[in-house]
């Protein structure tokens, strides 16, 4: 393996933060929904509304968990190299390498979550053709 170097996790930090926007601005758009959809179900108690509204909520606890794993990667990143500034090279790879895995599992939330989105809207859908 090569050595673990300063600009190594410096590198995740721009990816990091592109995806951690991403996820932020996944979670407005669920929260403006929410808030939409409650003052609609309030209105008349639809048995769609209320699908909607749970389907929203699992949403959101993924987008949650998104985000806690992606910024625990970028926590680990920092303190990667801080183990890299004082020498412990060993304990600087083994964060890293749990940084990445923490980003990985951030991803295949995402991943998750977009399958779940994507079957809503085919209903939405399913719904017009009907």
């Amino acid at each position: 393996m090569n050595q673990l170097t300063l600009a190594t996790p410096a590198l995740l930090f721009s990816a990091i933060s592109l995806i951690m926007l991403a996820y932020t601005n996944r979670f407005l758009a669920y929260a403006s929904l929410v808030r939409s959809l409650h003052a609609r179900y309030q209105e008349h108690k639809d048995k769609v509304l209320l699908w909607q509204i749970q389907n929203l909520r699992r949403r959101l606890t993924l987008t949650r968990g998104m985000q806690v794993l992606g910024i625990s990667s970028l926590l680990l990143c920092v303190a990667t190299m801080f183990f890299i500034y004082i020498n412990t090279i060993t304990l600087a790879e083994i964060i890293f390498g749990i940084a990445l895995m923490l980003l990985i599992g951030s991803l295949a939330l995402l991943i998750w979550e977009i399958q779940i989105s994507t079957r809503a809207l085919d209903l939405h859908l399913g719904d017009m053709e009907e």
